[in-house]
């Protein structure tokens, strides 16, 4: 158990101190994001909304998100991820407080469009940031770091926020999320040197000068980046029914109480939490490729969802999580890296904004598309076409690596003829 404990927080050391800053950052932004969790609650008991006009209002953040990520990725590349992080970061904050003096439907719409447009136009930056104060041997374990910043915040921000509602006082919980922001911004400012990221920033740019040559010279010029995307949107959407689809038949068909809901749930979290960083530090100095790394992930992910065709009991529930988690630790850690190396220099912010967009639409689409489903057809139906949209995922990382590998071989051989 020492042995484990010390090999543990080993993976914790060799990180700058802006990568501490921004991980801090980042666990203060999603502790904070709250009413986001109780929006749809509070859409309809407060403001007496229907469920049909929740639902637009629903809509309304996805395509904001998708828009925030495409504008994030530009603004990024133009003005640098320092900017862009605190702009955000500072209209959030009040932007999130003014929602709560909104009424009208199509004023909630606009509003919740706009804030969540400025909210999505750190992630392509943060990416970015976190790359720029790392190298190729940490970071990936950078970035799984900043990830479970946010899976801390996730499980701390809906505990502080039920003691907020137990009170029934919505609009203090808008004002929290709105003061977090501003408390992260005042960390950022006083913490990080501004000169000292445009430095790192112009270091990697001349570093990566060659890649000009060597790489498309737009996204869409570059099918491999292209099967990578759609690869993430596919797995992406399994996903999220982790978080949608998977509860609903715990509930309905194995008929457990909303305590053992709540354990299962809490299960991936633990999982990650415990094994994460151990995992991906070990990985991270083994010479697998990383689309080999997220191959077996996709194929994990797949897998605990096979399971689900025959889930009968809790046993083959909390497989099927084990499963799926391993999945995810691999699959998410390792697609981070792999989306910023594949970058051209100068355009790092426009090719993880493009990554970060996979995510955003497929958070719109999974739960949509698997409760039509369950409505028309049953559980069963569910389980088998995200079986087949598993298997779409896995071929197409397959292919992906197998060229990245093609790729590889062929530029080491012009530099040898070189």
């Amino acid at each position: 158990m020492k042995s484990y404990l010390n090999t543990y927080f080993d993976n914790f050391r060799g990180f700058s101190k802006e990568i501490w800053v921004l991980t801090l950052i980042t666990y203060i932004n999603r502790a904070g994001a709250m009413v986001m969790l109780f929006l749809t609650k509070y859409l309809h008991e407060s403001l007496f909304f229907s469920l049909t006009e929740i639902g637009w209002m629903l809509v309304c953040i996805g395509v904001g998100a998708l828009f925030g990520n495409w504008l994030g990725g530009k603004l990024t590349d133009i003005t640098g991820f320092y900017t862009v992080m605190l702009s955000s970061l500072f209209l959030t904050g009040f932007g999130i407080i003014a929602i709560m003096f909104l009424y009208d439907f199509v004023e909630i719409c606009i509003g919740l469009f706009l804030v969540t447009a400025i909210a999505d136009t750190y992630k392509p930056a943060m990416y970015v940031a976190v790359s720029n104060f790392t190298n190729k041997k940490n970071r990936t374990r950078a970035l799984t770091l900043v990830r479970l910043a946010v899976n801390l915040g996730i499980i701390s921000g809906p505990i502080i926020a039920g003691l907020v509602i137990k009170k029934d006082n919505y609009d203090m919980l808008f004002w929290i999320d709105g003061i977090t922001c501003i408390l992260a911004i005042t960390i950022f400012m006083l913490l990080i040197d501004e000169s000292k990221m445009y430095k790192a920033r112009k270091m990697i740019h001349r570093k990566n000068k060659k890649e000009l040559n060597s790489k498309p010279a737009s996204i869409l010029n570059d099918s491999n980046f292209l099967i990578f995307l759609f690869a993430s949107f596919l797995t992406a959407f399994l996903f999220f029914q982790l978080f949608t689809t998977i509860p609903l038949y715990n509930s309905e068909k194995l008929k457990l109480t909303e305590l053992q809901i709540g354990l299962l749930l809490s299960l991936n979290g633990l999982l990650v939490f415990l094994f994460e960083m151990p995992l991906i530090g070990f990985l991270e100095k083994t010479e697998i490729d990383a689309t080999k790394i997220i191959l077996f992930g996709a194929a994990f992910m797949t897998s605990g969802f096979f399971f689900l065709l025959f889930s009968n009991s809790i046993v083959f529930l909390i497989i099927s999580i084990l499963l799926i988690t391993i999945g995810q630790i691999l699959l998410f850690s390792f697609s981070n890296t792999f989306a910023f190396t594949r970058a051209i220099s100068g355009h790092e912010g426009k090719y993880m904004a493009f990554y970060a967009m996979s995510f955003s639409a497929a958070q719109i689409l999974s739960p949509k598309i698997g409760l039509i489903v369950i409505d028309n057809y049953n559980y069963f139906s569910n389980w088998l076409l995200m079986s087949i949209i598993g298997l779409i995922g896995i071929s197409l990382y397959y292919l992906l690596d197998k060229n990245i590998r093609q790729e590889t071989t062929l530029k080491n051989l012009n530099q040898s003829i070189a």
